[in-house]
């Protein structure tokens, strides 16, 4: 039987541990590691999307609370100015060099300001190992740094990176967070930018293979590539050999880009879940659509939870039949007029099993292929087809689908590739005939 600790009690007491259901690693702490303790499956990472208000970060910390309280090793993320996890929390937060500690639990609040140091540091070394500016960058400190748009976004990659360690090792972070954590909880600032952050790797490595193409193309790019990888080697990557040449460099950061692609598509690394309030009308439409955009980003969702209970029964079928298949979870009420009672709210919560996995349910792939119906079905839920804009470059060998805010490029099998000759959708699906030769 699990015994849940409210965070009061947790601070400074040890919690036994449980099995869990959840795939997560089982590695000690820093130092602490057995060389003959079998291989883990890695830290995983969670986050939750939806409208603003709905209650993202309130379903952040109960999150973090149910992990820790099945005896896993948890760390929430708070990248928000917003007050409401330590209100939850009853505590303020940490930093993420002296975070929070509540039994199992850590917490802190990741600040881009105070995330510059390291970065700036391993660039100003690259610079001084190839010397680019010729030591230009040393008049420059950390501290005078200010954050301009899209920085967030990339720190706190590389801190999300040090935390669970998805690019396993590869690329130079962070130092290495001292903690081993089982699960990281990551409560973004918007469900737009965490899911650009979502989005970034595959984007990014579209932007690379097309870039390497041009310079392959053209004497300036053939002259100045090999300074240009050796530079990025040097300030991004951990060593390897020193010999490696332009395309090997090329080759590793690809498949470095693949690795993280696919554990955001991979459910046992990654959860992603959708927040809603089904008496509010909008904000249940937005979580569809950005069960969309999730998709559209490459990540497999998990789950929806929803704050409040329908006022009206009949809603319940209509809504369960809306978000088909994904399993549906209430979160506890929470009255907000006092930091709450976590025992008590974890004995209420009935969905710890959306939260561990333990619910397999058939949602179908973000896309698919019939290579003998010659169809591309693409998984979009929340859009209508005249939302969705399909676009072809390069003869027909691939399909380039534009719809919220995101575009996703498609590379279309050998024997499928030709022009598209129809569209139409259907089970919030849009279903694509190609053409055949």
């Amino acid at each position: 039987m699990t015994t849940h600790l409210p965070l009061k009690q947790a601070i400074g007491a040890p919690v036994p541990r449980f099995a869990s259901r959840l795939l997560v690693v089982r590695c000690n702490a820093a130092g602490g590691a057995s060389s003959s303790a079998p291989s883990s499956p890695p830290t995983k990472l969670v986050t939750f999307i939806g409208k603003g208000g709905v209650g993202k970060t309130t379903c952040a910390v109960l999150a973090a609370q149910y992990y820790a309280s099945k005896g896993l090793r948890t760390c929430l993320a708070v990248q928000s100015q917003d007050p409401t996890a330590e209100f939850l929390l009853g505590e303020k937060l940490g930093t993420y060099s002296a975070p929070l500690k509540a039994g199992n639990l850590s917490a802190f609040r990741l600040e881009s300001t105070k995330l510059l140091a390291e970065p700036w540091s391993q660039l100003k070394s690259a610079d001084a190992e190839l010397k680019f500016s010729q030591g230009a960058l040393d008049e420059v400190v950390s501290e005078e740094l200010s954050i301009l748009p899209g920085m967030d976004s990339f720190l706190a990659i590389g801190l999300l990176d040090s935390l669970s360690n998805f690019t396993g090792n590869l690329v130079k972070s962070r130092s290495r967070s001292t903690e081993q954590y089982d699960v990281v909880v990551y409560d973004g600032p918007s469900s737009e930018e965490t899911l650009r952050i979502i989005g970034a790797p595959e984007r990014t490595r579209w932007y690379l293979r097309r870039l390497r193409s041009l310079a392959d193309k053209t004497d300036a790019g053939r002259v100045t590539l090999p300074s240009i990888m050796k530079g990025i080697e040097s300030s991004i990557l951990e060593r390897g050999p020193s010999d490696r040449s332009t395309p090997e460099i090329w080759n590793f950061i690809d498949s470095i880009f693949t690795k993280i692609v696919d554990l955001f598509s991979d459910p046992t690394r990654f959860g992603c879940y959708i927040v809603t309030d089904f008496r509010n009308q909008l904000a249940s439409d937005s979580a569809l659509r950005y069960w969309g955009c999730a998709v559209q980003a490459g990540v497999s969702v998990s789950g929806a939870f929803y704050t409040a209970t329908p006022d009206n029964p009949d809603l319940d079928d209509a809504v369960r039949e809306n978000y088909g298949p994904l399993p549906i979870g209430e979160v506890p009420l929470l009255s907000f007029r006092s930091a709450p009672d976590w025992e008590r709210v974890l004995s209420d919560f009935e969905a710890g099993d959306i939260l561990d996995g333990m619910q397999p349910f058939p949602t179908p792939p973000g896309v698919a292929f019939d290579k003998a119906a010659r169809t591309v079905t693409l998984f979009l839920p929340g859009f209508a087809k005249s939302e969705i804009k399909l676009s072809q470059w390069r003869g027909g060998s691939e399909l380039l689908v534009d719809v919220g805010d995101q575009r996703r490029s498609i590379v279309l099998p050998s024997d499928m590739r030709g022009k598209v000759a129809g569209a139409k959708f259907q089970n919030k699906s849009l279903v694509v005939t190609i053409k055949g030769s």
